[in-house]
């Protein structure tokens, strides 16, 4: 989203003396920068969990956005558990379908069936049958769901998201340093729209 729009999306509201957006209100800057994945780029995180209707529907803007992602800005997600059913079983979901190389195919259709068809995915055997139906290989994706390696994935994304300090998604960490969300931000395309402007403030700090 141009950061024109951005300009838009805050009249009617108090700017900062620049006419951005307001540090403590539509985004956070980190006590303790974060490590991210290649230091070499400016990261994104989107801290999500595939039950959050909110996540759901930030699923297409969030798409549109990444089409337009310049090549110097890195991007990943970081499932969340804020306690450990279903949440913990959620991560690993994510991070066996990544190491089964099916994360792609089956991320939408994992919300879909959450929020569409009302499949809640609760239990480990829920997932199974859900991926197996699927077209995902029952066996190979049961052996990753109980490796040591998504195991630790899903420990890292953990740590994460508590290192940024995220108590509710979806929300975007930037470059270790900051984050907003929809709540703070008013709307998802707000949201994305103080994020170019954040990656525009990492850019003038590297």
């Amino acid at each position: 989203m141009a950061l024109a729009a951005l300009g838009l999306g805050l009249a009617g509201r108090e700017a900062g003396a620049q006419g951005g957006p307001v540090e403590g209100r539509d985004y956070v800057r980190l006590p303790q920068r974060q490590p991210t994945s290649d230091p070499a780029r400016i990261e994104v995180v989107e801290f999500f969990w595939y039950g959050c209707p909110h996540c759901y529907h930030f699923e297409a803007p969030l798409e549109a956005w990444l089409k337009k992602l310049p090549s110097d800005v890195s991007f990943r997600r970081a499932p969340v558990a804020f306690r450990e059913v279903p949440f913990v079983t959620h991560q690993k979901l994510f991070y066996a379908l990544e190491a089964v190389g099916q994360l792609e195919a089956l991320h939408p259709k994992i919300f879909a069936a959450m929020h569409v068809q009302r499949n809640p995915l609760a239990t480990p055997e829920a997932v199974f049958d859900f991926v197996a139906k699927n077209g995902v290989d029952r066996a190979a994706f049961v052996e990753a769901f109980n490796s040591f390696g998504v195991a630790g994935k899903a420990r890292q994304a953990a740590a994460l998201s508590a290192g940024y300090r995220i108590d509710g998604t979806p929300a975007l960490g930037v470059n270790g340093q900051f984050y907003t969300s929809g709540s703070m931000a008013g709307t998802h395309e707000r949201a994305l729209a103080i994020t170019d402007w954040l990656i525009a403030q990492s850019r003038k700090r590297s």
